[in-house]
């Protein structure tokens, strides 16, 4: 099994993740055009993916659904509370699936354990994904842990984990004092050191990768995601990756 960024970001995120012959794509915020360059770079095109997943209904992650799955005939699973919070979005979709947050389900040699997590959206969810033998977790747009969250997690042999913003430099930015407190609140995103605490309570004796993802350009750097994930997992910083706005991460192969 084997995973990749298209980037990540506020402004456009999109991850691919390939087990076997099965190739997915979870959430798609960026246009067709820009969509199937970002692909073309990790050598995958549009025609070979199985379908799309969507995590939930912010712009910066359904922008390029409807787009991409109605070019090529792509179906597309999501909760039922994404799809009733944005019905336009999805709009001329063959093949909608709604799927259940705490649903295992399979598309094709890909098993996808879905699970809800805290984020001010309709019905949000995360993703586990396994081929039989190794398990990759993603989790990203989420203001804070649950002990689900953490069992979800935990023996994972890879992980995509947000690490959003640096608390301090949220809080003496320039954001409205409004948007800090959705940012940093309990329905937002994860700040570096929630991502660490995160880390702490799992089991990683299985771990291959961690990379760290939709960072914000204005309120954290990659440097001190890096820091605050390296510290908590007690490796070298140059082990822990980061996704980002312009490239994502090319593939990461999990053996």
């Amino acid at each position: 099994m084997r995973f990749a960024s298209l980037g990540s970001g506020s402004e456009g995120n999109a991850l691919l993740v390939c087990a076997g012959g099965t190739y997915v794509l979870l959430d798609c915020g960026f246009s067709l055009k820009d969509s199937i360059a970002r692909m073309a770079r990790l050598d995958v095109m549009p025609e070979q993916l199985s379908g799309i997943l969507v995590t939930h209904e912010h712009g910066d992650h359904i922008g390029g659904v409807a787009r991409l799955a109605r070019s090529f005939d792509l179906p597309v699973w999501l909760t039922h509370g994404t799809l009733r919070s944005q019905p336009k979005a999805f709009a001329g979709i063959s093949a909608l699936h709604e799927i259940d947050p705490h649903g295992v389900f399979s598309i094709r040699d890909m098993e996808i354990l879905p699970y809800p997590v805290p984020h001010d959206a309709a019905e949000p969810v995360q993703f586990v994904f396994g081929d039989g033998t190794k398990r990759l977790g993603v989790l990203t747009d989420v203001g804070c842990s649950t002990p689900h969250i953490e069992a979800m997690l935990s023996g994972c042999d890879a992980l995509v984990l947000e690490s959003n913003h640096d608390a301090g430099m949220l809080m003496n930015g320039d954001y409205p004092y409004s948007l800090k407190q959705r940012v940093g609140g309990r329905f937002g995103h994860l700040s570096n050191q929630e991502s660490a605490a995160i880390l702490v309570k799992l089991n990683t004796d299985r771990l291959q990768h961690l990379v760290a993802a939709h960072l914000s350009s204005r309120n954290n750097t990659p440097e001190l995601a890096i820091e605050a994930l390296s510290a908590a997992l007690g490796c070298e910083k140059s082990w822990v990756g980061v996704a980002t706005q312009e490239t994502g991460f090319d593939w990461r192969e999990i053996v």
